[in-house]
């Protein structure tokens, strides 16, 4: 399942970060060019600035999915 997110600040990739360690499943961020683990603080640094895509497993209700989605924008 996937979900576009706008990666502007530093201060959003702490929240995505903490966020995603908080999940008991597995978060993607990917754009065109590479995929990142959303655990690994140094690399979504790289993303700053950025469109990505939200990543997780297809077998997760979506409303569950967007809400952890509107919490990372």
């Amino acid at each position: 399942m996937t979900r576009n997110i706008d990666i502007k600040s530093d201060e959003q990739i702490n929240r995505i970060h903490r966020l995603a360690c908080e999940t008991p499943y597995e978060v993607w961020l990917s754009t065109d060019t590479v995929m990142l683990d959303a655990r690994s603080l140094l690399g979504l640094y790289a993303l700053v600035g950025q469109r990505a895509k939200v990543v997780t497993e297809d077998g997760l209700d979506p409303k569950m999915v967007d809400r952890l989605v509107e919490k990372m924008s």
